[in-house]
């Protein structure tokens, strides 16, 4: 769901009109009731390997994040072909291609008064050296349950700039206890994976309405109390506002 203010399980849009193009037609893998099953999705197929660069450095009160918006993993294959089974639904005709990414951020963001909306393309970057985008299409639909990505989670747009739409299982911290740091929002806090401080599984109900909480983590080496962000995988997937 979209909403023009912050509420808990819903994305903080800056934009309430959407006309853009997707997927044109629903997978079985999305229920009558509205929800999804993610094991029962098809994805975009293929193994084409780029040649990332991603760098990140601090200087002063910044983090640089620099890089070409490859990412260090492989990809599907795009645009989608008519043999791909997902082209059944979602018939992509973008190419992936390198861009020039320069994101200046806070190194020890502060919290804001009150949350921001987030807008479409990027509000953020993974470590994956790829950036992220918010949970919506742009038709203003759940990225993740309607248009159809490759088996990292990712797919390019009209710009050729390759994305995601929630945390890539391709990025994922695959261990136990509290899920180590995935990436950055473009507010400069820290988005961490699925897993909470006692390894749980989280879910909307335990994060606020931007998608994060405050507790000690690790940050740039040292054991901080600080606020960030998580990944779920209920929608809203990663940050539902700044």
């Amino acid at each position: 769901m979209l909403f023009r203010s912050p509420t808990k399980g819903s994305l903080y849009s800056c934009t309430g009109t959407f006309n853009g193009g997707g997927a044109f037609k629903d997978g079985p893998w999305i229920k009558s009731d509205g929800t999804w099953d993610l094991t029962q999705k098809t994805s975009v197929s293929g193994s084409v390997k780029w040649p990332s660069q991603f760098t990140i450095t601090t200087q002063g009160s910044q983090r640089v994040l620099t890089g070409n918006d490859l990412p260090s993993h492989a990809t599907g294959t795009y645009p989608i072909a008519s043999s791909n089974p997902a082209y059944q639904y979602d018939r992509n005709p973008n190419r992936i291609s390198a861009q020039s990414m320069t994101v200046t951020l806070p190194a020890n963001p502060t919290l804001a008064a009150k949350p921001t909306c987030v807008g479409m393309g990027a509000i953020g970057v993974m470590l994956t050296g790829t950036v992220f985008y918010n949970a919506v299409d742009a038709m203003g639909r759940d990225a993740g349950a309607h248009e159809i990505q490759d088996a990292c989670g990712g797919h390019p747009d009209q710009s050729s700039s390759y994305h995601y739409h929630s945390l890539s299982p391709c990025a994922d911290d695959p261990g136990a206890g509290h899920s180590a740091l995935v990436g950055y929002a473009l507010d400069g806090f820290g988005i961490y994976g699925h897993r909470g401080e006692n390894g749980e599984t989280l879910t909307n109900a335990d994060l606020d309405e931007c998608h994060g909480h405050t507790h000690e983590i690790e940050w740039d080496g040292q054991k901080v109390v600080m606020y960030h962000y998580h990944a779920t995988y209920e929608y809203p997937y990663t940050v539902a506002c700044y």
